[in-house]
This record gives structure tokens, C-alpha cells and sequence, in this order.
């Protein structure tokens, strides 16, 4: 571990300088991936950082102590790494929410840091230190990278922030917009958004801030506090009791009577109090409104003083708009308070009169509905229903709705008045405005979880809202079908709502009704957000086939409806398949073909009805059912060829389809046409997409070609440089495990020529992939669709015909990670680690190193050095590849027990490197000791003549030792008489070598008829 003291480079030489540097380089990479709070940014740090470390490792080579230049750079890498491991520890240990209101500060650190990195690098005189050519244009790159390189705050952030200010700036006090500028500080935080949660982070900042005494800076100070002050008004920083208090005190410092506006409050120009007062050059105060007018007319000159105005000086007045605020505030308490006796009164005229002031007071501000809650005039209101005057009870019911929209805390104060939602129920069955206004206020209501079982147990609700589900006004059809469809949630309702059969009005008029009747349910079928329950229903009771209809042969209206009611449809596999078996695939293409339509999101829901019904022929697979979605090469072309003529939603669903329809068993016929269509070509630059929809699918359709392909000649004409550093960088930024294990898998399964090996080489795939094998923290997901990719992937870089590239794995320390690998429990990671090694092993034998032998005197004097039991040389991990070295055997001899036979057949592969076919005995010898030769004889009872085969070769080689043949005879003869008598004709060389064998047991004779 580096050191994070300040090293004097006066006193310590520049070689032991640099080796400092380079460990701190390094460690402070890795402390840098494993921030959370704007990860990508420091992933991004870090990689320049160790790529820093690796030049300076190599540099490090040189004779140095005499190099002023370099001993100037590492003062200030010095400087930086110390200054970098500070910006890392707080944000690991500040709170989220400090860390996100300085997001942009945290990013300007990384961007000057990494600029200055990059010139303490080019203060380096690289020709007094006599580098290579290599590392000198490496060097060069890298500072040119860093200079260049982008840290930017996350979009939500910036959006966030921007909030913030606005609020700030504009004294928002409004409830609501602390809400939802709270609930969205939370999401991006990663925060729970229940109440409780919210408060308890909240005040862990507000002590994190004091504890902090971020004072000592003032504007910092000023910042937070105008940010807790907005944040404060909140429901979950604030409970209603202390809000209640807060209020009340208020109220009773005012008295009972309203306050004149002040002279000052007027414009002079309309006469009546201001709302946005302006100041202009002329010194006098305007309506802002009013004074652009005046000047818009051509009137550059002040109303008041005829001084000449420049129409670009307009100043806010914002002391004088807090003061006229707080004026209206005052008086608006007191007419609040007021108003309550004023709805008690026994006179109509003065009722309506109270309510229609009420109405305006809180449709102005959302500060009025609260005081209004706080005098309790919810429980006079819901008395009022009980009015005989159905302008009351209409007015109420609108002030009602006004208030349960504004908080869940207003909509249990109403539903827990007694009796409220029986009055309000009641209103559903009166004259139609009522019932309309009625019906919004339940649909309001029930998103309180209190109201809902009320509201569907209150006496005749429920078939009321189904008689209307046929009424002729749409919005009280769709209203009322939503509201149903809420209610059939609760289990208490179930049973009212199965009597009701509330589908059933709505599906006969959508099938038998005039035409602008089944216009209007098929628009009720399409804005109501219907449950898994009821999408089953509707298809069940045939509902499909009217919508299908409305598609194929009605105008662009009806086509709109229908294609989104059969979106919401077709999201259960269920409902896919029966909409294809109704004939929905056709019209759905003839909408997507359609270039006459001038309605992008028509053909965009229709792309996405494709794509659910892509999904659901997956789901049939299993079933043994045959429904197709594409029927002819035709089909299949014209689909695909879509893809580049249409925007990235059309883009993303087309790709999302043949990536379904590849994945299931009878896509084979699917991705040989679309290779014939040379589909790679496509897919290669949509790999670079910024919409992430079609990047993560054209990457995922692009591993589905590639993993079972024959002919590699596409990929090698249009896989390029280019491509292969697109997909690594979708390997370490992306947040999609299948597009990650996609990305890796393209990597695996591409033409291991020595060009694309090289590009890989060059990109840091190894540094990549060993991130990728490290990285414990990821779940099982990660683990199952990645890790196999990814080792598969390394496969191409230990094949014994290229040393160099198996020596850059042993350096990254990736055979170590491949030992580790082979107790996984995915049976084709352990697979893929197995066939590495022993890709590796195979080169071991000739690059273990000679003993050398001592002279007598020295035998005296130490003991003799003990070679390697398999290859009798010095061996090593890094040096040679030893399997042995690594202790990569126990797990492998495990492994030829595995129930999975490829898994078992490349354990054996990698264990049978051992044995020298020259000299077979120390090997043997080995695997004897390691209790292997018994799990190879039991591999012979597996039904693989592959796998038998190969274990009948090392047994040849093994059994050339007497004392094997010995120890194992008696065993292995059985095995090899059911191979031999076999009478299968595929099994001719494999019998043949049971009966070798069993002759060079001495069971059989040389001449016998088994030959």
C-alpha cells in the first residue's frame, strides 16, 4: 500500500520516489472504482490513473536518480494523488445528499486534476532517460487523452440542481415543489421515497451540515441554509403537527380585520396592486407585465417621469414582491378564517357566496388549501353535501377534488369525515355534472389506500360506476373504468366487482354498438391502465377482435385507439399469442409499412405490439404450440431493412423483436437469414447509438449471430478497430448486465485471427476482463450472463501458439483468477477456465527451466533444489504456466466428477497436459498421487464416445508404468470390456483402443479377435 505522506523530493531519490508514486497511482485507482456518487466519472479517473501507473512502472526500468524533470512531475503526482484520495474519501463518507448539491464542484476536481496530471506527465524528458520509442508515443497519447477527456454531471443531476437555484431565486414556498423536487433528490440518490425514510436523511444532513461547520466558508454556509429552508417545506421534513403550530401562531399574531395594500403596492400604469414588481432605469416601480407592454408599443420612455428607458434594464423589485406576498398572505388567513361561519350560515346566497371565494382561494395557491385544512373546513364542506341546492353540493364537490389532489394527508382527512363517502357516492346517481364532478373526486380519492376499501363497499358504488361505463361523455366512461379497475385491487371488492361483471357493458357495445359508441370504448379500453386480470378478460371475452377491426379497416382516429388498446393488450404473453392466431400481425405490419402516416407514434406502438408478440412466441416454445411471426425470408428482410429508415424507438423494438425471436430454439432459421442478410453490417454502427434501447439490442442481436456462426468472413470484413474499443467501453460503463454479457460475448465468439487479437490487446481488453472476474460485488446475474462471456473471451488470448499473448495473462494475474474460477458454480465458467489452463499447460513443458546441477562441494552444504513433479524443471505461475505451481489440480480432478460431461471432458483435457507423450512417467506418476487416474477411469462409464476416447489416450500413456498397471487393473478392465464388445459402428477406433489397452493389461492376447 502507498504511502500518503507528503514525500520530500529533496531528500529521497527519484527511483524510490517513482516507486512510491506508482503504488499510489494504483491504489488510488482502485479506491477510486469503488465510488458510488458519480461512478462513471471516477471510473473514467481511474483508468487514467493506472494507465499513469503503468508507463511509470515501465519508466521505473531506467537509470533515473539524475532526471530533474522527472523529479518536477512527481512532486505535483504527489500533490495530486493526495488531493484525489481526499475528494475520494468524502465521497464515501459525506452524506448523498451533500455529495449531490456539489456534484459539479466533485467534477471540476477530477477534470483539473486530471489536467494536471497530464502536464506533470509531459514535463518528463523522456530522451535523457533513453525509453523506448513505444513508451514515448504511449506517453504522449495518454496526456493527450487527459487533456481531452470530459467529467460532466448526470443529466438528473444538473436538472436537480437547476431546481434548486429556481426555488431559491424565486422564494418558492410551495408544497408541491419541495415534493417533488425531494422525491426526485431521492430517486437519484437511490433513497427510499417513504415518509419516514425521507425525514430520517434529511435530518442526518441538516446534522452532517452543523456538525460539518461548513460556516467557515460563507457562501457554502448561505448555500445549505437557503437549501434546507426550501427542503422545509416538504411534507416529509415537516409533520403536520409542526406545520399546524406553525400556522396557528401565525393566525393569532394577525387579528381579525384585512389591512389596506400600501400606496407603494400600486402601478402606476394599471392601478392595481403588483404581482411581479420591476424596477427600471428611471427608478420608478411597474407591473412587469404592464411597463413591457408599454415599451412593446413603442414607448421608450417612463410613464411617470418621461426619463428615457432602456427596455433591457428591467430590475425585480424582490423586497418590494416579498412584501406585497406577505400582505396577501396576511389577508387571505384572515378570509380563510372568516369564510368557515360564513358555509355554516342558513342563507344559500351567502353559502355560495363563501364557497366560490373558497374555490378561488385555493384553485390561486397551494398554501390557501393547506390554511384551509388547518380551520378544518373539510368536515363543514363535506356537511354541506347533504344540501338540498345542487349548486352547493357541485361547488363542494369541486372544492373537495381541488383538495384531494393536492396531498394523501387532505385525502384521509376527507375519507375519515363520517360519513363522507356515502354523500359523496350518492351524488354518482344525480343529475349529470354532479355525478361527473362525483366521480372525479372518488377516482382522486382512491389513491389513499384508506378511502379504497370504502369506496367500494359504500351501498351501490360499484354498480353505479359500471352503468357509467356506457354513458355517451368519453371522460366519464374512461374515468369510471379506471376507477373499477382500481377497486378490483382490493380483495374485499372481488366479489361485487365479479357480480358487477363490469366488463361486460363495455365489450358488447364495443363489439355490437354505433360506430362512434365503439369509438369511445375502444378510447376508454386505451387511457385506462388496466391489471394483468383484466387484460386476460378482455381477450378472453372477445375483445381482440373489434380492436382488430378498428386497425385493419378503420380512419387514422380509430387506428390510434385500437393500436393502443391492443399495446396494453398484447403486454401478456397469453394475449401475443391469441392476437396473432385473431390476425393482428397483419394490419400491425401494414401500420408500420404505412409511409402515408403522419403519426411517428402510431408506427412506434405498433413496433412495440410486434415486440411484445415476439415475446410471447418464446413463451409458446414451451407450450408446443406453432404460431409464427414471421413466416417468409420476404418477412424477414423487409422487417429488418426497417431499421434504417426509422427513428430509435422503432429502431429499439425492431432490434428487442429478432433478438426474442433468435434467442428461442427455432430462431436458427432466423439468424442464418439475417447473416445472408449480411445484418452485421447494421448492427456494428448501432453499437455506437446514443438512445440506449437500440445499442443494448443491436449489441444483443449482434452476440445471437455471432455465438453459432460458421462463416466468420462478415464479421472480419465489417469487425474493425473501431468496433472492438466500442464494445469494451460498453464492458465498463454500461449499467446492463445483458448488454455487458452481450458486449463480451461478441468479444468471445469473434474469429480469434491474430489482427483482431491485437486490437484487443491494444483497447486493455486484459485489464478489462480481469475488472470484469473481480468484481464480487455484482449479483447473480452478473455473474451467470458475464463471467462465462468474459473467460470465454481470455480463452483467445492462452492458445500455446502465441507465448507473448499467454505471457500478458500470467502478468495480469488472471491464471490465479482462472484457479479461482474453477470452483464456480456455473458448469460453462468452469468450462472456460478449465480449457484455459490447459491451453496454458500445454506450453508449460518447455518453458520449465533445467535444474542446474551443483557441484560436490555445494551438495555438502544445502540440499538439493527440487524440481517440478510433472515437468522436473523449475517452474513457476508467471514464469511457465504450472498448473501445478497454481494449485489448479485438486479443483480439476474435482471437476471429472461433474454431472456436466464437457465440463468433466475439459478438466481432463487440462490434467492430461501433464503427461510427456516422451516421457510419460512423471506425469503419470502426478496424477496418481492427485487421485485423478481413478476419476478417469470412471469417465469411461459416461455415454460420450468423445469423452471415452480421450480417456482411453491418457490411459495408453499411463499404463506404459508397470506399477500403474498394477495399481489400476483390475479397475479399469471391466470398462474397457463394454467398450470393446460394443457393436455400435461410430465406435471402431474406440474399441479397437479398449482392446490395446486390455492387451497391454495382459487380459488379452496380442492377436485376439477384440482387435
Amino acid at each position: 500500500m502507498a504511502t500518503d505522506m507528503m514525500i520530500s523530493a529533496a531528500v529521497i531519490p527519484v527511483s524510490e520516489l517513482l516507486s512510491h508514486i506508482v503504488l499510489s497511482l494504483f491504489d488510488t485507482a482502485q479506491l477510486a472504482k469503488k465510488v458510488v456518487f458519480q461512478k462513471e466519472n471516477f471510473i473514467t479517473f481511474s483508468t487514467h490513473l493506472e494507465k499513469t501507473a503503468t508507463i511509470l512502472k515501465e519508466i521505473s526500468k531506467q537509470n533515473l536518480d539524475h532526471s530533474e524533470s522527472l523529479k518536477s512531475a512527481l512532486v505535483i503526482l504527489n500533490r495530486e494523488l493526495k488531493a484525489a484520495k481526499q475528494l475520494i474519501e468524502d465521497c464515501r463518507e459525506r452524506h448523498k445528499l451533500y455529495l449531490l448539491l456539489n456534484c459539479r464542484k466533485i467534477v471540476k476536481c477530477l477534470d483539473d486534476s486530471t489536467k494536471e496530471i497530464s502536464r506533470a506527465l509531459s514535463l518528463i524528458s523522456l530522451a535523457s532517460l533513453d525509453v523506448s520509442l513505444s513508451i514515448n508515443d504511449r506517453l504522449s497519447e495518454l496526456c493527450k487523452s487527459m487533456l481531452e477527456a470530459e467529467y460532466q454531471a448526470a443529466v438528473l443531476e444538473e436538472e436537480i440542481l437547476g431546481k434548486i437555484e429556481l426555488g431559491i431565486q424565486e422564494r418558492n414556498g410551495n408544497r408541491s415543489y419541495a415534493n417533488n423536487l425531494l422525491f426526485q433528490i431521492a430517486e437519484a440518490l437511490g433513497l427510499s421515497t417513504e415518509k419516514s425514510a425521507l425525514k430520517k436523511e434529511y435530518e442526518k444532513f441538516k446534522r452532517e451540515i452543523e456538525n460539518a461547520n461548513v460556516r467557515k466558508e460563507q457562501e457554502e454556509s448561505l448555500q445549505m441554509e437557503q437549501i434546507i429552508t426550501l427542503l422545509e417545506n416538504a411534507d416529509a421534513t415537516t409533520s403536520s403537527e409542526e406545520k399546524e403550530k406553525k400556522y396557528l401562531e401565525r393566525r393569532n399574531s394577525l387579528g381579525n380585520q384585512h389591512l389596506l395594500p400600501l400606496k407603494g403596492f400600486y402601478c402606476s400604469i394599471t392601478h392595481e396592486v403588483m404581482v411581479d414588481p420591476v424596477e427600471t432605469s428611471s427608478g420608478q416601480t411597474f407591473e412587469r407585465s404592464a411597463i413591457e407592454k408599454w415599451l412593446a408599443e413603442g414607448n421608450n420612455f417612463c410613464p411617470l417621469t418621461k426619463v428615457p428607458l432602456d427596455a433591457a434594464a428591467l430590475r425585480p423589485n424582490k423586497t418590494l414582491r416579498q412584501s406585497i406576498e406577505e400582505w396577501r398572505d396576511r389577508n387571505n388567513i384572515i378570509t380563510i378564517v372568516n369564510i368557515k361561519p360564513q358555509l355554516q350560515s342558513t342563507q344559500e346566497e351567502e353559502v355560495l357566496e363563501a364557497l366560490s371565494m373558497l374555490h378561488k382561494l385555493c384553485m390561486d395557491k397551494e398554501l390557501h388549501r393547506d390554511w384551509a385544512t388547518l380551520e378544518d373546513c373539510i368536515s363543514v364542506l363535506i356537511g354541506l353535501l347533504s344540501a338540498k341546492n345542487r349548486e352547493i353540493r357541485r361547488e363542494v364537490l369541486v372544492i373537495l377534488s381541488i383538495l384531494a389532489k393536492d396531498s394523501e394527508d387532505k385525502r384521509e382527512k376527507i375519507t375519515r369525515v363520517d360519513g363522507a363517502l356515502q354523500f359523496i357516492v350518492r351524488s354518482l346517481a344525480r343529475q349529470s355534472e354532479e355525478s361527473k364532478v362525483a366521480l372525479h373526486l372518488l377516482l382522486e380519492l382512491s389513491t389513499s389506500n384508506v378511502a379504497l376499501d370504502l369506496i367500494g363497499n359504500a351501498q351501490g358504488c360499484i354498480l353505479l360506476l359500471v352503468t357509467m361505463l356506457s354513458s355517451e361523455d368519453n371522460q366519464v366512461a374512461t374515468e369510471a373504468l379506471q376507477l373499477l379497475e382500481i377497486l378490483s385491487l382490493q380483495n374485499s371488492n372481488v366479489k361485487q366487482m365479479a357480480k358487477a361483471n363490469y366488463f361486460k357493458p363495455l365489450l358488447q357495445l364495443l363489439s355490437s354498438g354505433p360506430d362512434d359508441v365503439r369509438m369511445r370504448m375502444a378510447e376508454t379500453l386505451a387511457e385506462i391502465e388496466l391489471t394483468d386480470h383484466s387484460k386476460l378478460v378482455i381477450v378472453k371475452d372477445g375483445g381482440l377482435q373489434p380492436l382488430i377491426e378498428m386497425l385493419a379497416q378503420g380512419d387514422l382516429e380509430a387506428k390510434k385507439v385500437a393500436i393502443k388498446s391492443l399495446l396494453q393488450l398484447s403486454s401478456l404473453p397469453q394475449n401475443g399469442l391469441q392476437m396473432i392466431k385473431e390476425g393482428a400481425v397483419g394490419p400491425l405490419f401494414e401500420v408500420l409499412y404505412s409511409h402515408g402516416l403522419q403519426l411517428p407514434a402510431l408506427r412506434e406502438q405498433a413496433a412495440a405490439t410486434i415486440k411484445f408478440l415476439s415475446i410471447s412466441t418464446a413463451r409458446q416454445e414451451s407450450e408446443g404450440e406453432q404460431v409464427s411471426l414471421l413466416e417468409s425470408e420476404d418477412d424477414i428482410f423487409k422487417f429488418f431493412s426497417l431499421i434504417s429508415f426509422t427513428g430509435p424507438e422503432i429502431k429499439g423494438s425492431i432490434l428487442k423483436t429478432f433478438h426474442t425471436l433468435c434467442q428461442i430454439p427455432s430462431g436458427l432459421d432466423i439468424r442464418m437469414k439475417l447473416r445472408q442478410l449480411s445484418a452485421v453490417q447494421v448492427l456494428v454502427p448501432l453499437c455506437e447509438a446514443e438512445h440506449h434501447s437500440v445499442r443494448a439490442n443491436a449489441v444483443k442481436l449482434f452476440f445471437c449471430l455471432t455465438k453459432d456462426a460458421d462463416d466468420h468472413s462478415t464479421f472480419l470484413e465489417h469487425v474493425n478497430q473501431r468496433c472492438i474499443e466500442t464494445l469494451l467501453r460498453i464492458i465498463e460503463t454500461s449499467s446492463d448486465v445483458e448488454e455487458i454479457g452481450a458486449a463480451m460475448g461478441i468479444i468471445a465468439y469473434l474469429p480469434r485471427n491474430l489482427e483482431m487479437n491485437q486490437w484487443l490487446l491494444e483497447a486493455e481488453a486484459l485489464r478489462i476482463i480481469y475488472t470484469c472476474l473481480n468484481n464480487v460485488n455484482r449479483d447473480a446475474s452478473y455473474k451467470s450472463q458475464v463471467i462465462g462471456n468474459v473467460v470465454r473471451a481470455l480463452c483467445r488470448f492462452t492458445v500455446s501458439t502465441n507465448q507473448e499473448w499467454q505471457h500478458r495473462v500470467a502478468e495480469a494475474g488472471l491464471i490465479q483468477v482462472l484457479v479461482r474460477l474453477l470452483a464456480s458454480e456455473n458448469s460453462i465458467t468452469k468450462q472456460n477456465a478449465a480449457i484455459a489452463l490447459k491451453q496454458l499447460s500445454e506450453s508449460s513443458k518447455n518453458l520449465s527451466k533445467p535444474i542446474k546441477k551443483r557441484g560436490a562441494f555445494l551438495c555438502c552444504f544445502s540440499s538439493p533444489e527440487i524440481g517440478c513433479p510433472a515437468h522436473m524443471g523449475s517452474c513457476g505461475i508467471q514464469s511457465s504456466f504450472c498448473i501445478l505451481e497454481a494449485n489448479a489440480v485438486d479443483p480439476l480432478v474435482r471437476m471429472l466428477g461433474e454431472p456436466d460431461l464437457e465440463t468433466s471432458e475439459a478438466a481432463l483435457d487440462a490434467l492430461l497436459t501433464l503427461i510427456d507423450s516422451q516421457k510419460p512417467q512423471n506425469g503419470s506418476k502426478f496424477l496418481h498421487n492427485a487421485n485423478a487416474i481413478t476419476a478417469i477411469i470412471k469417465l469411461l462409464s459416461y455415454d460420450s464416445v468423445r469423452l471415452q476416447l480421450k480417456c482411453l489416450k491418457g490411459l495408453e500413456m499411463i499404463f506404459q508404468l508397470d506399477e500403474l498397471k498394477r495399481t489400476y487393473g483390475a479397475s479399469v478392465q471391466m470398462p474397457l470390456v463394454d467398450i470393446a464388445q460394443k457393436k455400435a459402428s461410430d465406435t471402431k477406433e474406440i474399441k479397437s483402443l479398449a482392446a490395446k489397452l486390455l492387451s497391454q493389461l495382459g487380459v488379452l492376447g496380442v492377436q485376439s479377435s477384440f482387435f
